[in-house]
């Protein structure tokens, strides 16, 4: 689990105080987000195994393959080589468009991660009350308690 999900599950468990209608809606628009997230992962993976097995192809092509078909076993051969091209460029297609939309639901994500940590801050400015300020650094510490 990456430090992105481990704080997401933080903050949705903080939320789950809260017992709102809001609360629900943002919990369901998270749960979807990563779920959309999971797939588009499993989707870029996909394509770039596509397209290693088309580069595997065309180099096995250009590597054993003659220039000019002789026969007909040779022409659907080259004719394979052109379908496994289209599929190593449409497949790098789609994985530059699902890396664009895995940045956009990224930041999404992050809105939405924004969103929950001032729930709960608000949350917990409700049942405990304001925090009060450490006014800088934190509390000050006198020499005679910093030697003791």
């Amino acid at each position: 689990m990456s430090e992105h999900q481990k704080q997401t599950a933080f903050l949705q468990q903080c939320l789950l105080y809260d017992d709102t209608v809001e609360r629900q809606r943002l919990e369901e628009n998270i749960v979807q987000l990563q779920r959309n997230e999971r797939c588009l992962r499993r989707a870029v993976w996909v394509m770039a195994w596509l397209i290693a097995l088309a580069m595997a192809s065309l180099c096995y092509s250009a590597i054993f393959l003659t220039d000019h078909p002789q026969n007909m076993s040779q022409f659907f051969t080259q004719f394979i080589s052109k379908v496994f091209c289209a599929l190593g460029l449409g497949s790098l297609i789609c994985l530059v468009s699902f890396v664009g939309l895995g940045v956009i639901f990224r930041k999404e994500l992050d809105q939405r991660r924004e969103e929950c940590r001032r729930r709960a801050a608000k949350l917990l400015e409700s049942r405990l009350g304001k925090p009060r300020s450490l006014g800088g650094a934190g509390p000050e510490i006198s020499s005679e308690q910093s030697m003791a």
